[in-house]
């Protein structure tokens, strides 16, 4: 799979197969609980296998089921390939290679700092600062920020012909798409001038030193100047953070890059795509698919069906007493016959709700996808290439 600087889309991409065969970003976004993960790794798969190139699944979820699904005992920040046995085992000859890797904080804020420090001085004074390591994993935005710099730093290096991201659930992925611009934001605020004020000039205003005062009593002077050297250091590389910051905004923005939206039909699942659908919009970022997974079967919409579960129900008992063979009161087996022709006609109610919903999805996207059911979970690469199918043409 050839890259391309701007890939033309098609004006139309009837399927989740042409989608990522023009693009070189895909992310997937979603609520929990709703299958994001699993799709992501059967796009994953599916692009690998018949798409070729190099294909990598980078994970910013917390949850480890992707190692699990991928046939992986474990991996992190260094991308693993997935073994291509896993693919001639499910009886598949991949055109390409499928790659994994989960985002390590404290690894990619590590290299972060070593690319963008201005001198081997300050870059050693940041990565000895005692307040490093509790800072970069719990600083705000921090997981977000380090995960967008990852995919920006990935797909600049050209390594793979694609790259499909599976992100936090749907509102905590808002943040992930802001992180660039809130880092910024931060590192230029009052607050963290006022910090740090006293600590690049020996004279404070008679307005700042009751302020100090208090923080020093209740933090401890020597905390305070800790935090004040800490963003001392990490200013020197604001101007790189506010260039990369920009730069992954364009990249989220560009024609390679499109948004997958993944939800389930129930209640909560839907509002979250038609939020996170409609956030995409406001950014102008390019929403190429929504996939929907747990979809009951389109044959529960057939009229000859609702009309046979309707004879059923009224002409349960002649049915039952017609048919040979059968032990136990004809009773019983007529409320039986009842209840499934009844059974048949709820689930019916329950599709046709679905498939105005998917109606409703579909105004915006290039493409709707459907997975139906499955009798157990996916958990290696067969279901994985399943699943994959059921969605991808």
């Amino acid at each position: 799979m050839a890259r391309r600087s701007t890939p033309p889309p098609p004006a139309e991409l009837p399927s989740l197969e042409q989608l990522l065969a023009t693009r070189e970003i895909i992310i997937t976004c979603g609520s929990g609980g709703v299958g994001k993960t699993t799709t992501a790794a059967a796009l994953g798969a599916m692009a690998a296998a018949h798409l070729g190139g190099k294909v990598l699944v980078l994970t910013v979820d917390p949850a480890k089921r992707l190692a699990n699904a991928l046939g992986l005992e474990s991996f992190g920040n260094v991308e693993t390939r997935v073994p291509a046995k896993l693919f001639e085992a499910a009886g598949v000859e991949a055109r390409g290679e499928l790659w994994a890797a989960m985002l390590d904080t404290k690894d990619s804020w590590d290299t972060l700092v070593r690319a963008q420090a201005p001198d081997p001085e300050t870059r050693d004074a940041i990565l000895a600062n005692p307040l490093y390591q509790n800072i970069t994993g719990k600083f705000v935005q921090s997981h977000d920020y380090i995960a967008m710099e990852r995919l920006y730093e990935i797909h600049s290096s050209g390594r793979y012909d694609l790259i499909i991201v599976d992100t936090p659930p749907t509102r905590n992925a808002i943040d992930f798409l802001e992180a660039p611009e809130r880092m910024a934001d931060f590192f230029s605020s009052r607050l963290l001038r006022w910090l740090i004020a006293p600590y690049r000039s020996r004279l404070m205003t008679a307005a700042s030193k009751p302020f100090y005062k208090v923080a020093d009593s209740i933090l401890g002077a020597q905390f305070l100047q800790d935090i004040a050297e800490f963003f001392i250091l990490f200013q020197t590389m604001y101007d790189g953070f506010v260039e990369r910051a920009e730069a992954v905004t364009r990249t989220l923005s560009d024609r390679r890059t499109s948004f997958v939206v993944v939800s389930t039909l129930e209640a909560a699942p839907v509002r979250e795509a038609e939020f996170f659908i409609e956030e995409l919009d406001k950014r102008g970022f390019h929403l190429g698919a929504v996939v929907l997974n747990k979809v009951l079967p389109a044959y529960l919409l057939d009229k000859g069906g609702a009309a046979s579960a309707r004879t059923l129900r009224k002409q349960a008992p002649e049915v039952a007493a017609r048919l040979d063979g059968t032990d136990g009161d004809p009773a019983v087996l007529a409320r039986v016959l009842t209840e499934i022709g009844d059974s048949y006609l709820n689930y019916r109610v329950v599709a046709t709700r679905e498939a105005e919903q998917r109606a409703e999805l579909a105004r915006v996207p290039d493409v709707v996808a459907t997975a139906p059911y499955f009798e157990a979970d996916i958990f290696d690469l067969d279901g994985l290439l399943e699943l994959g199918a059921r969605i991808w043409h």
